[in-house]
């Protein structure tokens, strides 16, 4: 059975939707959950701290071990003190959730440095900087799971949605920055893998309780990835109305990359075009 007993998480944006979800069956199985969420409106604007301890105050009536803790993560500052603030509560990290996040809407013709900017704060930035906040206090316990947030609106073509770019070039940044931080973090046993999460949620447009793809429904595989019981990094697991799927970008045998790509060889751009139904292939990832 899979226990946080004795444990500490901290999850961001943990004031409603996903995040709470998390919190809840993550408390539920034990844990002390640390609650950080601004309070901000659908835009990522606006603040409103009392949507943490609401949050807090109502997984304590059901008997969880719950706390809010206040902290923008818009900085690199901003989150050193999040988790500066943390340790102070609790002496520790074990785990750490980053959730935080909205979804804008820019065609390209709108796109504004300052909103691109900001997006990639949150989605992109905030994950490695609270990684490198909780890097010492983890490499000395000789433990640590993080979980980042990604996307397949990002991930694959045929769930693009048009005005989205900023979007989703944070969530794929946020891959990079997991691939690279679970090899950097295996020796030390910091396990680092991504969410790619769907359900309903304010972020959707959906008021109270959804009448499908539920958050609570995502939150098992969140739980998994937290746990001591995650021992392998660097998968991005899919997952929404109850169902999970781990992928992650694996090289063909035989590629002795990058001498060798086993691959079509072409010295001309003419050979590259009469070549590119080869070169271009549709590989469709199996299912068993």
């Amino acid at each position: 059975m899979i226990s946080f007993e004795g444990q500490i998480v901290l999850i961001t944006g943990a004031g409603r939707g996903l995040g709470f979800s998390y919190a809840r069956y993550i408390g539920q199985l034990g844990a002390t959950v640390l609650i950080q969420d601004i309070g901000a409106d659908t835009e990522g604007s606006g603040d409103s701290p009392e949507v943490a301890e609401i949050a807090a105050q109502q997984l304590q009536e059901e008997g969880l071990d719950a706390l809010a803790i206040a902290g923008d993560i818009s900085s690199r500052e901003g989150c050193h003190r999040l988790v500066r603030q943390a340790l102070a509560i609790a002496g520790k990290l074990d785990a750490l959730i980053h959730n935080a996040g909205w979804v804008a809407y820019e065609h390209i013709e709108a796109i504004e440095e300052a909103s691109f900017d900001r997006m990639m704060a949150i989605a992109a930035k905030a994950p490695l900087w609270l990684t490198q906040a909780a890097w010492p206090t983890m490499k000395s316990a000789r433990y640590g799971r993080i979980v980042m947030t990604t996307s397949c609106r990002a991930l694959y073509p045929q769930y693009v949605h048009r005005g989205l770019a900023s979007y989703s070039a944070a969530k794929s940044a946020v891959i990079g920055i997991m691939n690279v931080l679970a090899v950097e973090g295996r020796e030390d046993n910091i396990i680092v893998n991504a969410i790619s999460p769907v359900a309903k949620t304010r972020m959707w447009g959906i008021e109270g309780e959804p009448d499908e793809l539920h958050p609570a429904e995502v939150a098992p595989g969140m739980a998994f990835l937290a746990s001591s019981a995650c021992s392998e990094g660097g998968w991005i697991l899919r997952a929404a109305n109850g169902q999970f799927h781990a992928t992650k970008a694996m090289e063909a045998k035989g590629v002795d990359y990058p001498r060798n790509l086993q691959a079509i060889q072409a010295s001309t751009a003419h050979e590259v075009a009469r070549n590119w139904a080869l070169i271009a292939t549709h590989d469709v990832e199996p299912r068993s």
